[in-house]
């Protein structure tokens, strides 16, 4: 007789602790995707002579939009209710609440928020800059999707974002949330997806030397990266009450515009209407 297979996870979310501090594995994730994507771009930038300090620049730049853009999307998006009040608005920013003078930490981070985010730094970035941002673009993609494969991990050792009940072997029992039946473990089922994505697209910029047709494959990993998440979110759990009884949840609300803009920017790019130079006032890697 065949007993029933799963997963039992109660795996602590610090990785280790010294005295009051504690660093949790989804830190980690994030330190990790920023580590890795800085050493990936900067190959990518010295392989195309572009200037080591236009990359610092853009680090910083992407660091800052990351952080505020997921949080601000996670408080708008998901619970204006609560956030955007008199009483609670402050605790967008502040990691703790005003009520109780608890400690919350930054709970709660969406990623199509560090998404606009991105793209707002990038368009800030430009103006100081005048990199292209479709070349930019078309290189940072390929880091996020790493990135989001680490922080996804990073949420499965925070037992947190996973899914609906099921019957398959490798289900997870996240005890450490009461849990007592095996859910789908949506946050590897993403972070393989964006290792897919990020393996493929790494693939197709080295094959081609760098010499890519600006913001086709962004394009392209638009339409694949929120595709996956579109349809991975229907055997996820509701994030937030208000999603019950939605026939598409809000993140799959939230990935159309991002698969819609993917697909005009493909077709943009095979029409030849998109500017193809690196710098966009006509400069050649200025030295300053």
């Amino acid at each position: 007789m065949l007993t029933q297979l799963f997963i039992n996870w109660n795996v602590d979310p610090i990785m280790f602790q010294i005295g009051s501090y504690g660093l949790r594995w989804y830190s980690m994730g994030f330190l990790c995707a920023f580590l890795f994507g800085y050493f990936i771009l900067s190959r990518m930038f010295a392989k195309e002579k572009v200037e080591a300090k236009l990359l610092d620049a853009l680090v910083v730049y992407i660091f800052l939009a990351v952080l505020i853009g997921a949080r601000l999307g996670h408080c708008l998006f998901y619970e204006p209710d609560y956030f955007c009040t008199a009483e609670h608005w402050l605790e967008i920013f502040l990691p703790f609440n005003l009520k109780t003078g608890q400690f919350t930490g930054y709970q709660g981070l969406a990623s199509h928020g560090a998404a606009i985010g991105i793209l707002l730094a990038l368009w800030l970035y430009n103006r100081r800059y005048h990199l292209n941002v479709l070349w930019v673009l078309d290189r940072l993609v390929i880091v996020v999707a790493l990135g989001g494969a680490f922080i996804r991990l990073g949420n499965l050792f925070n037992s947190e974002i996973y899914g609906v009940e099921t019957s398959l072997p490798w289900g997870f029992v996240f005890e450490r949330n009461g849990e007592t039946v095996p859910k789908h473990p949506t946050q590897l089922y993403e972070s393989f997806s964006y290792l897919i994505i990020f393996i493929v697209s790494s693939i197709v910029y080295w094959s081609k030397k760098g010499k890519l047709h600006n913001g086709r494959l962004f394009g392209w990993w638009l339409v694949a990266l929120f595709g996956a998440r579109l349809l991975i979110e229907f055997v996820k759990e509701d994030q937030v009450a208000f999603e019950a009884g939605m026939t598409l949840n809000m993140g799959q609300l939230l990935s159309l515009p991002f698969i819609l803009g993917g697909l005009v920017m493909v077709w943009l790019s095979h029409h030849n209407k998109l500017p193809e130079s690196t710098f966009t006032n006509k400069k050649e890697n200025p030295k300053k």
